[in-house]
């Protein structure tokens, strides 16, 4: 059984997070492994309240992890504060492949960031990534400039990895048109799929978790981001309300392996 981690925030609701990348795991058939960042209350409607855990317990979730347990692909979620991001930039080996989803802002519109955030990542957690994947705010909070455009998100992907990042996807699902994810590898790769009218609680969380997932089975980036993307297609068109804010992404949802 190959063993994918994720580090990331509990989402009480069930729809995000912990909780989504734990079934995006299983779904794709992989172990998912765990180390908790924050404790949130939160639902379909809102955020009501974040506590971080002490970053001496995040680092003793990834001691007891690696200590113990083969990881073949990790991903980071919410991290929320620097202390967190430096944490898990010294916790996880370099040999372990590792998706950054660089959260910031929740569907909700609740900030998941504490201050000095983004500057801790830049600096001690780009570099070890072996993809990013922002979306069109937090691609401009990286980049420094706005991104609103394909050849904006272009130019984003480099800034990015000038970081240090390996690889970047710009996730393009609020761009108007067709919607297009453009990754950057050193040469461009653009993935192109249906929109769907609706905002889903979950979806970047499903995404990035399936890419870890998908590159501890031992699959190439490129076939792993091609891979996560069919399932977040699926997750949309069986996504589900659970309350009376936005719906949730189908988390489980499996193609055919």
């Amino acid at each position: 059984m190959r063993v994918a981690l994720t580090i990331a925030g509990s989402d009480s609701g069930g729809g995000a997070g912990i909780q989504a990348d734990l079934k995006s795991f299983a779904a794709v058939g992989v172990h998912g492994c765990s180390v908790i960042t924050c404790v949130t209350a939160q639902n379909t409607v809102g955020v009501d309240s974040i506590f971080p855990l002490p970053v001496r317990e995040v680092r003793a979730q990834l001691r007891a992890v690696f200590r113990d347990i083969p990881v073949h692909a990790a991903k980071t979620g919410m991290l929320y504060s620097p202390d967190i991001v430096r944490a898990v930039a010294d916790g996880v080996p370099r040999k372990v492949p590792l998706v950054v989803d660089p959260v910031m802002v929740a569907t909700v519109g609740a900030s998941l960031e504490a201050r000095g955030f983004r500057d801790a990542l830049a600096d001690r957690l780009l570099p070890r990534a072996t993809l990013v994947t922002p979306n069109l705010f937090e691609a401009s909070q990286l980049a420094g400039f706005e991104v609103d455009t394909l050849d904006g998100m272009r130019r984003a992907a480099k800034t990015i990895a000038a970081a240090g990042a390996k690889a970047v996807l710009v996730k393009g699902g609020h761009l108007r048109g067709q919607v297009v994810d453009l990754l950057y590898d050193g040469r461009f790769h653009a993935f192109r799929g249906p929109r769907f009218r609706k905002e889903l609680h979950g979806s970047g969380c499903a995404l990035a978790s399936s890419i870890a997932a998908y590159l501890a089975l031992g699959r190439s980036l490129r076939a792993s981001v091609a891979a996560a993307r069919r399932r977040v297609v699926g997750g949309f068109r069986t996504s589900y309300p659970v309350g009376h804010g936005v719906a949730v992404i189908n988390s489980h949802w499996a193609p055919n392996r």
